[in-house]
């Protein structure tokens, strides 16, 4: 009997932990990825403004090339309406980044696209796209810090899970165990 006590109180104990669990790890999981865009908005947005003022595309980028596939540093590109690369700071295998042509269209109709970007395997990026009046800028910069970041996150909320229920476990079979039996008092 003091088993079976002990199983209802940590059945919706665990159900419990493990919803709080998942609520921490998504809500800094998500806290990292959208936080990894933000140097992107920056970028993009400045760029096009300048662009909008006047500026030459090579004016709005850095002077130094970037390996995108390796760096972490953040990079902008400049296209055309067309998608056509007018000016970049970041190389991708010796080439500039051109990313899908639908999330320049996306930028262009809604004034405003942030995706994650795959270009091969073990390669992705934080990139936001905004128009500009000859086509649209983007600005990227690797997401492996922050992939590593939310590794380390679902490590430690794991571990802190797995404590929590053997911590529930005990607490349930000392509870079982303590509950007065029928006629105690």
């Amino acid at each position: 009997m003091p088993f079976r006590r002990a199983i209802a109180f940590f059945l919706p104990s665990a159900v419990l932990a493990t919803a709080l669990s998942g609520l921490v790890y998504v809500a800094v999981q998500q806290d990292l990825r959208i936080g990894a865009n933000d140097p992107q908005e920056q970028l993009a947005e400045d760029a096009a403004i300048r662009l909008e003022a006047g500026a030459s595309p090579v004016g709005v980028v850095a002077a130094t090339t970037v390996d995108i596939a390796t760096s972490l540093a953040p990079f902008v590109v400049v296209y055309d309406v067309n998608g056509t690369v007018l000016a970049t700071d970041g190389q991708l295998d010796g080439s500039p980044p051109v990313i899908p042509i639908g999330v320049l269209d996306s930028a262009r109709e809604t004034g405003h696209d942030a995706v994650t970007w795959q270009p091969r395997a073990g390669v992705r990026f934080a990139t936001v796209t905004v128009p500009w009046s000859g086509g649209t800028v983007m600005a990227g910069r690797s997401l492996r810090l922050v992939e590593e970041r939310e590794s380390t996150i679902l490590l430690l909320v794991g571990a802190a899970w797995v404590a929590t229920l053997v911590a529930l476990a005990m607490a349930s079979l000392a509870a079982g165990y303590l509950w007065p039996r029928a006629g105690e008092a």
